[in-house]
C-alpha cells in the first residue's frame, strides 16, 4: 500500500477507492478522528459512506472500518462530529463519552431512498469511536430547502446550546440550535457571497489576545466572514475574504474538542482534482494546518485575516537538513543544483534586492514571485503577497503529487496538485532580472509517514 508510484507519503489517502470531503473531525482521549466521504466499492465518486481513520499525532494515520453506511434515508453526505461531554443527548451507556456524528442523509441518491429529500441525521459511538449506531428517530432536522446539507455542529458555551451551521441553497446558510442534539430550532440565516456547501463556524483570538476574539464563518470554497456570534445570529464585520488561493483545496473543516491545553484551531481540506492514474486510490487530503487570526498593515490600512500554517507535527518526519544563510542569489545561479528530492519541507526568507522575480522549482513545478506585481504564482494559480522591508518568507511542503505553498508565515496558502515525472526530482531557486539574497533557508528531507 505505502509505496505505489503516486501514493502521497505524508498526506492522507484511503487504502483504496474514492475519497473526498473530510468529515467529523474530532479529538477524543488522545486520538484525532478523521472521517471522510468515501466510496468503498469504486474508484470514482458515488455510494457515499463515511470512511474513518485515527491518529495520535496528525501525521501517522490508521484507517479503520467504515463508520456510517448508506440506508433507506439516503447515502451519507458530509457532516461533523462532537463529544457530548455532559450527555445532553442521553446516549451514553458506560464510562466513555458519546461521540455524536451529525451528517446529511442524501435522499434519492440510492435506490432505497428514491423520492426522499435531503435531511440531517445522527450516528453515535458509545465505545470511544470504535463503532457507530444511527439514532432510531432519524432524521433530527427535516428537509428545509433544496439539497440542504453538510451540518457543522459546535457547542456554544455562553448559551449552553448546541449550534448547527447548515448549507441551504445558493449562497445561503442557516443557524439552528438544540439543547440535546436531537431537537433543533432554526435561529437565523447567513449569506456568504460566492460560496456554498460545507460550512464551519469557530472563534479565534486576534493576534493571540484572549480578550479580543472574533468568530469565523467559513464556506466550502474557502471564502469566509469575520464577525460576532451571540448564539443566535452571526453578524459580519465586513465583506467576505478569500483563504483558498490554490487550485486544489475544498470542503475544509476544523477539529472539534481540541483540549484547551493545546488550544489550536486545526484544519484539513480535500485536495480536489488530483490525478492518480493506475492507482488503487483516488484523491488526497491536505496536510493539517493551524489557523490563526492576525492583523496586518498599519493605521487605516490595518486588516484582520486568517493565517494558515502547517502544524508543527510535520517535524516528526524531518530527516536530513540542508541550510543556507546570507547567500547572494545571482541571476543564472542555482544553489540547489546538487540536491534532489520528492518529500520536502522548505523554509526560506529572501531579500528581493534588485530581482524582478524569485523562481523556485520542485520536480519541474514552478512557484514564482513577481516583485513588481507583488504576486505569487504556482501551478496556474496566483495570490497577492506583499514584501515586508523588501523581504518575503516562503514555505513549501512537497509530496509525491502535491505542492502546498505558504507565504509570509501563512498570510496566503496555496494547495496544489500535480502529476509528477517520476524521473525528475530536481530542485532550483533562481533570481531573475537582478541579484537577490537568501537571508536564511532550510530544506528538510522528509521520511514517509506510512513507514
Amino acid at each position: 500500500m505505502v509505496d505505489e508510484l503516486y501514493r502521497p507519503q505524508f498526506h492522507f489517502t484511503a487504502r483504496q477507492n474514492w475519497l473526498n470531503d473530510p468529515n467529523g473531525l474530532v479529538f477524543y482521549k488522545g486520538q484525532y478522528h478523521l472521517f471522510f466521504q468515501h466510496n468503498p466499492g469504486g474508484i470514482d465518486w458515488g455510494n457515499m459512506t463515511w470512511g474513518h481513520a485515527v491518529s495520535s499525532d496528525l501525521v501517522h494515520w490508521r484507517q479503520l472500518d467504515h463508520a456510517i453506511p448508506p440506508d433507506e434515508l439516503g447515502t451519507i453526505f458530509s457532516g461533523s462530529a462532537v463529544v457530548d461531554w455532559d450527555n445532553t443527548a442521553g446516549f451514553q451507556k458506560g464510562g466513555e463519552k458519546t461521540i455524536a456524528c451529525l451528517y446529511t442523509a442524501a435522499g434519492g441518491t440510492n435506490p432505497e431512498s428514491a423520492g426522499k429529500p435531503f435531511t440531517q441525521c445522527i450516528a453515535c459511538s458509545t465505545d470511544g469511536g470504535e463503532t457507530f449506531v444511527k439514532y432510531d428517530k432519524n432524521p433530527v432536522v427535516g428537509h428545509i430547502v433544496g439539497e440542504n446539507r453538510d451540518p457543522k455542529v459546535i457547542f456554544h458555551q455562553p448559551t449552553g446550546k448546541w449550534v448547527m451551521a447548515l448549507y441551504l441553497d445558493k449562497n445561503d446558510y442557516a443557524l439552528l440550535s438544540s439543547p440535546d442534539l436531537k431537537g433543533w430550532t432554526r435561529l437565523s440565516e447567513v449569506t456568504l457571497p460566492q460560496a456554498s456547501e460545507c460550512p464551519d463556524l469557530f472563534e479565534l483570538p486576534v493576534d493571540r489576545d484572549p480578550e479580543n476574539k472574533r468568530w469565523v464563518f467559513w464556506g466550502g470554497n474557502g471564502n469566509y466572514l469575520i464577525g460576532t456570534f451571540d448564539g443566535k445570529s452571526f453578524k459580519p464585520d465586513g465583506k467576505a475574504l478569500k483563504s483558498n488561493w490554490g487550485g486544489n483545496s475544498y470542503a475544509a473543516q476544523t477539529f472539534s474538542d481540541i483540549p484547551q491545553t493545546d488550544g489550536r484551531r486545526i484544519q484539513i481540506a480535500w485536495m480536489r482534482g488530483g490525478k492518480y492514474p493506475g492507482m488503487p486510490f483516488n484523491q488526497q487530503m491536505t496536510f493539517p494546518c493551524e489557523l490563526t487570526l492576525r492583523t496586518t498593515g498599519e493605521g487605516s490600512r490595518q486588516t484582520t485575516g486568517l493565517f494558515v500554517e502547517p502544524v508543527k507535527e510535520i517535524e516528526k518526519l524531518h530527516d536530513k537538513r540542508h541550510a543556507w544563510a546570507d547567500l547572494a542569489l545571482k541571476p543564472g545561479e542555482n544553489p540547489l543544483a546538487g540536491l534532489s528530492g520528492e518529500l520536502l519541507d522548505v523554509r526560506a526568507e529572501i531579500d528581493l534586492g534588485q530581482a524582478r522575480m524569485i523562481a523556485f522549482s520542485f520536480r519541474g513545478q514552478a512557484a514564482v514571485y513577481d516583485v513588481a506585481a507583488r504576486q505569487l504564482t504556482c501551478l496556474g494559480c496566483s495570490a497577492p503577497l506583499s514584501s515586508k522591508g523588501n523581504r518575503i518568507r516562503l514555505r513549501f511542503l512537497l509530496d509525491r503529487t502535491s505542492l502546498e505553498v505558504f507565504g509570509n508565515d501563512g498570510q496566503i496558502a496555496m494547495a496544489t496538485c500535480f502529476l509528477p515525472d517520476s524521473g525528475n526530482r530536481m530542485l532550483s531557486v533562481r533570481a531573475v532580472g537582478g541579484e537577490a539574497r537568501i537571508i536564511a533557508m532550510e530544506i528538510f528531507e522528509l521520511r514517509s509517514a506510512w513507514k
